[in-house]
């Protein structure tokens, strides 16, 4: 569960061990307790499962730490032992397998320095796959834009808990991209002037892009309070009309895991800790266990949870008049609008030439084009027009390689 929440919770929860209930906030870091983050999720999906390992971390510091040197491995109840190594940032099993529905799974993680660590055993969750996804223009709080919702049913009323994330990729069509590119060549050191501009025609795509992000939220339901174990339109993502990830195709890949009762509900507790607003909030929510323990000392704190879930996915795709026909287009990321080149005093087109004493502006240009802040859109003579690079060349902030799911 590579998610934001998370990290936000163990803050949280260092606060509250560092300061009880009543002792008022400090910034100081005295008395930071170094717990271990395990976050091991596998499923039926036959591929190289991942499981993470990291440390919490102080205020002060960006990230978490990864740990390293660790022995982790997954048995079964069938003899069977799936070990896992190292990677940049998680540990993947050696060999790609999947949960079955008729075994029992228990992770083993060994540390660097000696401690073992344990989860209870648990088995695949029921076998309830999404059954569709859905798009519509909404209105929400005042907000014009368009909704995702998920519907999935299990016949067997045994699903009950359900967890979703997903992966969004956008296309992204540079406003001002022109066929030829500018590139600074510099002269010797010493030389007036100390170089020039060569036009070339592009060799590599640089007006289409896609991008792409993943959800950072815990996103839960379940079907407890009705009588059939259904979920009906239920909302994953909520896009405003004026995103610009929405401005030209987008897809999003929806994830769901159907997940046991006490999972649901390690998930739904750490929800409610992330989201009490503030860690200066009067109630400090104490520390709570997942299913995974210390072997060696039962009183140590471990944060984390052994899943095993049922998963499926779905992918959708729209453009955006599709689903908001009648509404403007939203503005493209950045800020790139269009002046006539011919306009007078435009303040993105450049006089190239080296004369002294003269409104020249070749160095000013060669500048900006070897350090990458502006982009050729236009030339006439010596007139070059310039712009953030980001209005003419998406590869400047997203990818040209179009994914292989993608679908135009």
């Amino acid at each position: 569960m590579k998610k934001i929440f998370l990290y936000r919770f163990l803050v949280t929860i260092l606060i509250a061990l560092v300061l009880g209930c009543t002792t008022p906030y400090s910034y100081q870091t005295n008395g930071f307790e170094e717990i271990i983050v395990i976050e091991a999720t596998i499923t039926n999906e036959n591929k190289n499962q991942e499981i993470k390992l990291s440390r919490t971390y102080k205020l002060e510091e960006a990230k978490p730490k990864f740990e390293t040197e660790a022995v982790v491995y997954v048995t079964d109840n069938a003899g069977n032992k799936y070990e896992f190594d190292e990677g940049e940032e998680s540990y993947i099993s050696a060999n790609k397998f999947q949960a079955s529905p008729d075994r029992e799974y228990q992770l083993h993680i060994i540390t660097k320095d000696g401690k073992s660590y344990l989860s209870n055993t648990e088995k695949l969750t029921t076998q309830t796959s999404i059954e569709d996804l859905q798009v519509n223009a909404v209105n929400k709080e005042g907000i014009t834009g368009v909704e995702i919702t998920v519907n999935s049913f299990d016949p067997t009323n045994t699903s009950k808990y359900y967890r979703y994330e997903y992966e969004e990729t956008y296309k992204v069509i540079a406003p001002l991209w022109y066929p030829e590119k500018a590139v600074a060549v510099f002269f010797s050191p010493g030389s007036n002037p100390r170089g020039e501009i060569i036009i070339e025609k592009r060799t590599t795509e640089a007006r289409v892009c896609y991008s792409n992000e993943e959800s950072k939220d815990l996103i839960l339901t379940n079907t407890n309070q009705i009588s059939e174990d259904r979920v009906i339109n239920f909302p994953i993502r909520f896009i405003s009309s004026k995103n610009p990830i929405i401005r030209n195709r987008y897809s999003i890949l929806v994830k769901q895991y159907i997940e046991s009762l006490e999972a649901h509900i390690f998930y739904e507790t750490l929800k409610k800790i992330s989201n009490n607003g503030s860690i200066l909030s009067q109630t400090q929510p104490g520390f709570f266990n997942g299913n995974i323990k210390s072997v060696d000392n039962p009183g140590e704190k471990v944060i984390g949870f052994f899943n095993v879930s049922f998963y499926s996915e779905k992918r959708l795709f729209f453009n955006f008049e599709d689903v908001l026909p009648n509404i403007q287009r939203p503005n493209f990321q950045y800020d790139c609008p269009y002046v006539d080149p011919l306009a007078p005093a435009n303040p993105y087109v450049f006089n190239y030439c080296f004369t002294s004493g003269t409104n020249c502006q070749g160095d000013l240009i060669l500048d900006f084009i070897k350090d990458g802040s502006r982009v050729l859109v236009d030339y006439m003579g010596t007139k070059y027009t310039l712009y953030p690079t980001e209005c003419g060349d998406c590869t400047s902030f997203s990818s040209n390689i179009k994914p292989s799911f993608w679908i135009d």
